[in-house]
């Protein structure tokens, strides 16, 4: 399986941002700059963490961005999810439908291995992903 790259930068935003010291802020800037995102696809994904309620956002003199208590604690398996979607790894009812959809194996066994993948994810929060030698190597980029 593999992520698309909104949640790999997702993940990135997000990791930067929990190893931050407890209280401190980061600028959208601060952290693309960091992460080696573009400004823009940041803001995006800036927002659907914030949606997502793993991020708050203050406006103005003093602001910045912080992962909330929730997104700390949040599972990597929940994060993933509902950063790539429910769908199927492979599109059997797509334009054209696959004409083998009535008696195929291959969705059922990528349906299983993509439960397992997310099954694996599932006991990680995302603080656990800023544990060292991690959370460090974050402090230091940008």
């Amino acid at each position: 399986m593999r992520l698309t790259k909104f949640t790999d930068m997702a993940l990135r935003v997000t990791m930067r941002l929990a190893a931050a010291e407890q209280g401190a802020t980061l600028t959208t800037q601060q952290v693309a700059d960091a992460m080696a995102i573009p400004y823009t696809h940041t803001a995006k994904v800036v927002a659907r963490l914030q949606h997502l309620g793993v991020l708050e956002a203050h406006r103005g003199r003093g602001g910045g961005l912080q992962v909330t208590g929730f997104g700390r604690a949040a599972s990597l398996g929940w994060l993933v999810r509902e950063l790539e979607g429910e769908e199927e790894v492979v599109a059997c009812e797509g334009d054209p439908p696959c004409p083998l959809r009535a008696a195929c194996r291959l969705r059922g066994a990528l349906r299983e291995a993509q439960q397992a993948f997310y099954a694996a994810l599932d006991p990680l929060t995302v603080g656990d992903l800023v544990t060292s030698p991690t959370g460090p190597v974050l402090l230091s980029l940008g």
